[in-house]
């Protein structure tokens, strides 16, 4: 079954799972309960690497930035450009959800999907 073939509810759902930060809680679930289809399995995947990396980012350069006086400005500006680039990213797999497309990213999809919550 191909994303372009899902019913509207099922794109809903895969939707939900990529608005940034909130998503990242109903797709830890979904896959907590194992009970979904591959493409679900896959967006979720997706959906909390995403999130997971982005706070490590978010966190390592905030308290970077907190400890290093001399580099505070530097790593606050990266610290925004990650967490733009994390909700551009996001939005742009949602627009890709509405499209009928799937959701995928080169390199970071395989990434996510050799992630096994076992």
């Amino acid at each position: 079954m191909s994303d372009a073939s899902l019913n509207p509810t099922n794109r809903l759902s895969l939707f939900v799972y990529l608005i940034p930060i909130i998503g990242f809680f109903p797709a830890l679930w979904t896959l907590y309960r194992r009970q979904c289809s591959k493409e679900e399995k896959a967006v979720c995947r997706l959906a909390v690497s995403l999130a997971g990396t982005w706070l490590l980012g978010y966190l390592l350069m905030g308290f970077g930035a907190e400890t290093f006086e001399f580099l505070a400005l530097r790593l606050l500006i990266l610290n925004s450009f990650l967490t733009s680039s994390y909700f551009l990213v996001s939005l742009w797999l949602m627009f890709l959800i509405v499209k009928g497309k799937p959701a995928r990213l080169p390199g970071f999809s395989q990434w996510a999907q050799r992630l096994d919550m076992r």
